[in-house]
């Protein structure tokens, strides 16, 4: 995604955050008439996914800031474009404290203290830390995962987490939807939220 000129993120942001989300990023791709406006979107807290009603609000409400600019948005002329609203995905990168809160009771993978990574379940984040239990997987195949000891770790000895989508068959969720044996509903949420809206 290439870099979006800040007159343009001071339009989006605030029509983003009358939705109650928060503006990840944005950017502008393409040229002439086959240009795409990507704008990522996410909720401030909790864990819950943003579903295609959500995020399809939040792309009326952007395309209307936009219009209501009109002619003050001088990047986007007058050639078409087309707009593009979605959520962040387990494909982003966790790299701030929010991110970490948003996916407590995931599986990540992340690097402590530049050392390899390693396989973590996140028990808990705050503003400055976030709790991690350490994942190894089952003795045999298809026995389950072995959680060691939670472990409480300054973001600042972390590098940036990437989330491990669990897969498995036939095995129920926990009604708190902390997946150990199925998937997280956020997973769920971003196949849905994840397309063009």
């Amino acid at each position: 995604m290439t870099t979006t000129p800040s007159s343009l993120q001071e339009i989006i942001a605030p029509a983003v955050e009358s939705s109650g989300l928060v503006l990840e990023e944005c950017g502008l791709t393409g040229e002439g008439d086959h240009r795409t406006l990507h704008v990522v979107v996410d909720r401030s807290e909790g864990t819950e996914g943003l579903d295609l009603d959500t995020v399809s609000a939040v792309a009326t409400a952007v395309s209307s800031a936009l219009d209501a600019a009109g002619d003050d948005l001088p990047e986007l002329g007058r050639s078409p474009y087309q707009l593009e609203v979605s959520s962040p995905g387990v494909s982003r990168p966790l790299t701030d404290p929010r991110h970490w809160r948003r996916n407590v009771g995931r599986t990540v993978s992340v690097s402590v203290d530049g050392a390899d990574p390693i396989t973590a379940r996140v028990v808990e984040a705050d503003a400055d830390s976030v709790v991690l239990a350490p994942v190894r997987p089952g003795a045999k195949k298809g026995m389950p995962a072995k959680e060691g000891a939670p472990e409480r770790l300054p973001f600042s000895r972390l590098g940036a987490g990437t989330i491990q989508v669990e897969l498995t068959h036939g095995a129920p969720a926990h009604q708190d939807g902390d997946a150990q044996h199925g998937r997280h509903p956020q997973d769920a949420a971003d196949d849905v939220s994840d397309t063009e809206a």
